[in-house]
């Protein structure tokens, strides 16, 4: 998938577990799990509010864009 969460790295850098974060932020441990782990398919805006909110952070800190190279190839055999 071309994005990625960098939520490891925010609770590491915020000194905090994931079970603490998925207290405040009001979702269960296993759904923060998959978002974590970057096998979410989406992410609900209020979700992410809560993230930035708890985290103290901007969106961008959190999700970051980067082409897959499959992606890069088939988007260049198309032009």
């Amino acid at each position: 998938m071309a994005i990625r969460v960098n939520l490891d790295r925010m609770l590491v850098e915020r000194r905090m577990s994931l079970t603490e974060l998925a207290d405040r932020v009001g979702i269960t441990l296993a759904n923060l799990s998959i978002l974590k782990t970057g096998k979410a398919r989406a992410v609900r805006f209020s979700t992410l509010e809560a993230l930035c909110r708890e985290l103290n952070c901007q969106p961008a800190d959190l999700l970051v864009y980067e082409p897959d190279e499959i992606e890069n190839g088939v988007a260049k055999a198309a032009e």
